[in-house]
């Protein structure tokens, strides 16, 4: 009788295939998760830095810190998006995540990638001091990657399709 309770013991220890399975998509969603968060971090930031840019330039204040501030952060955004890209297209790929509804959120996401590399582009402008934009024009481009991350958010959540 001892002798089947740590053989009971035993095999409850050792995890099957199919749980390694589950387990490992748990990390890569969290790693994903954490990777895009970090991205969008730089993607609502960025913006705000071309707000203060744009102020500073009409006041006739240095900006030189900004555009260095402004440039830092889209290279870091960038590594963490191919991360969290990366991440994304595993998930996708290599364990089947699918749906009608995943085909629109990529849809947006490519959105936001294009969103982003706007950004770099402006970055760059920004850092060689030809960046041209009112203040009101960056707050209001801002709000373009809130509304691109509700409708991702309503797709990779409430999942309508």
């Amino acid at each position: 009788m001892r002798d089947g309770r740590i053989l009971n013991s035993i095999e409850a220890l050792i995890v099957s295939r199919s749980d390694l399975k589950g387990i490992r998509v748990l990390w890569i969603k969290t790693l994903h998760i954490l990777c895009v968060m970090a991205w969008l971090a730089g993607v609502f930031y960025l913006p705000r830095i071309f707000v203060n840019y744009a102020e500073a330039k009409a006041l006739g204040e240095p900006v030189t810190r900004l555009a260095g501030m402004g440039w830092r952060l889209f290279r870091f955004a960038s590594i963490l998006a191919c991360f969290a890209i990366l991440f994304g297209a595993v998930l996708w790929l290599g364990y089947g995540v699918a749906g009608d509804w995943l085909r629109w959120k990529l849809v947006f996401v490519l959105l936001l990638i294009a969103y982003h590399f706007v950004c770099g582009r402006m970055a760059m402008r920004m850092r060689a001091d030809t960046l041209s934009g009112t203040p009101r024009y960056f707050r209001v481009f801002n709000e373009i990657s809130v509304l691109l991350v509700f409708v991702i958010l309503v797709f990779a959540v409430v999942k309508p399709f």
